[in-house]
């Protein structure tokens, strides 16, 4: 048999993971530990699992990807510290080994089968993001086979910053200049400097008692800036079941909020076959294509972006033609259309003009004299929206309340260990954060499963 056929014959063996509970082995199902993480990872279908692809000059069969894969779901359910302690773990228990899929044997011996622990983190660094993006796109298609048509209607997307295992992170290091973007710390040669939260206004709002200085002369804008990653996620409630993830995302820590919104939504429009009406945001993607996204139709309430205002943005009134009106109420004149370059997505704008030229203002306003109001506005019909929802309504107000499922999705995150992993390389960081967000629907899923009366039992929160 040669060497390639010898490696497909492996990836055709039947994983273990998928085998009714009757089809396991007696010393499987005698184990404690080995049922429970069966009952935790069986609802994924492993046999499509996307496996390596074979090489000729591999002199050995290859453990698959989804035996580590389910490993290091194993080693985020036990909160293990290091690989390290994942092999000693599987090695206390053999009869995993042969759940997860590192041999096919009945009778071996686990600290033979099983990689060295510099393997597992070596694999964790080298396995492509589709094999973690496949166990969501399961956990997801579950989730909407268990759950309610109405599944995902609104959903709400937000960032978890990612520190990186620098020392520059580190309060208690010396570093002649921590925070220099254009000196790449040694420790990680992938992570970004990023602003974690920032206030645009100075703390001291006058000159202050002690070594005076003007107030105009002290710096604004103090933020917290780390080195690391960051990791989008959308997420979904469903009133009395709890939180569910739908897509996730990993940057670097200098990649901005609206960033994530294009490919995270492709991924959930994708997995649910529809786009969500309703979407919950904070005021970090307060941008026209977002609340385009949403658009149903001119009528805002048969889908919109829950969007709170920001500084920039007015409430404003629009004609039947969708020109907006001044402030004395009156249809404002197209000027101009230009081609926008200025922001991350190129736009046509147009340039308004007041339509009295040179008449008397009926409300004199200040600008009558300089030849009247002037406004630039996206063509877009989400730049309209963006002005004319209603922000006051209880429609409005439940859709943002969605808001928290991404919240309480993040903080099971961080007691996964997702704020400060001790990985130093970006696509290592990206496949685990991805498996975490695959954990946290397995609980769900497994939560789901142990409930008898699940049909007929939900209450959907929206409409």
């Amino acid at each position: 048999m040669s060497i390639i056929s010898s490696i497909w014959r492996i990836r055709e063996i039947r994983p273990a993971l998928s085998f009714s509970r009757g089809e396991l082995p007696r010393f499987v199902r005698r184990s404690p530990i080995a049922m429970r993480f069966y009952a935790l990872l069986h609802f994924v279908d492993w046999e499509r699992f996307p496996e390596r692809v074979s090489q000729a000059h591999w002199k050995a069969e290859a453990t698959p990807y989804r035996a580590f894969v389910a490993a290091y779901l194993v080693k985020l359910e036990e909160q293990l510290g290091s690989m390290a302690q994942l092999r000693r773990f599987l090695c206390e228990h053999p009869e995993l080994v042969w759940l997860l899929g590192f041999t096919t044997k009945r009778r071996f011996n686990a600290d033979k089968v099983l990689p060295t622990a510099r393997h597992f983190t070596r694999l964790l660094r080298k396995m492509p993001a589709e094999c973690g993006q496949f166990l969501l796109d399961e956990t997801v298609r579950c989730l909407s086979a268990k759950l309610p048509a109405d599944f995902a209607t609104a959903v709400s997307l937000d960032t978890k910053h990612i520190l990186a295992w620098v020392k520059e992170n580190n309060p208690k290091a010396y570093v002649q200049e921590r925070f220099d973007k254009t000196k790449q710390p040694k420790g990680d040669s992938d992570c970004k400097l990023g602003c974690k939260r920032r206030r645009n206004q100075s703390p001291q709002n006058a000159t202050p008692h002690r070594n005076p200085r003007p107030a105009s002369t002290v710096k604004a804008g103090i933020g917290e800036f780390y080195w690391g990653y960051a990791s989008g996620v959308v997420a979904t409630k469903v009133p009395g079941w709890g939180e569910f993830v739908l897509a996730e995302f990993t940057q670097t820590f200098d990649a901005s909020d609206v960033s994530y919104f294009e490919s995270l939504m492709a991924d959930v429009e994708r997995r649910l076959g529809k786009k969500p009406r309703f979407g919950a945001f904070d005021a970090a993607f307060d941008a026209f294509y977002i609340y385009e996204y949403f658009a149903r139709n001119t009528d805002w309430r048969a889908g919109f972006a829950a969007i709170p205002m920001t500084g920039r943005s007015t409430h404003r009134e629009f004609d039947a033609d969708g020109h907006p009106l001044c402030a004395a109420g009156l249809s404002m004149h197209p000027a101009f259309t230009f081609v926008s370059r200025a922001t991350r997505v190129e736009h046509e704008r147009t340039h308004y003009v007041c339509p009295l030229k040179g008449q008397t203002c009926p409300i004199q306003h200040p600008r009558s004299a300089k030849g009247g109001c002037t406004h630039r506005i996206p063509t877009s019909i989400g730049a309209r929206l963006r002005h004319q929802i209603d922000r006051e309504t209880s429609l409005y107000k439940e859709i943002y309340r969605q808001r928290t499922a991404t919240e309480r999705i993040n903080a099971q995150a961080v007691a996964l260990g997702i704020e400060r992993p001790h990985l130093r390389n970006q696509q290592a960081i990206a496949n685990q954060n991805t498996l975490i967000y695959v954990l946290i629907n397995l609980r769900a899923l497994r939560r789901l499963g142990r409930s008898s009366t699940l049909n007929g039992q939900f209450q959907s929160g929206l409409m």
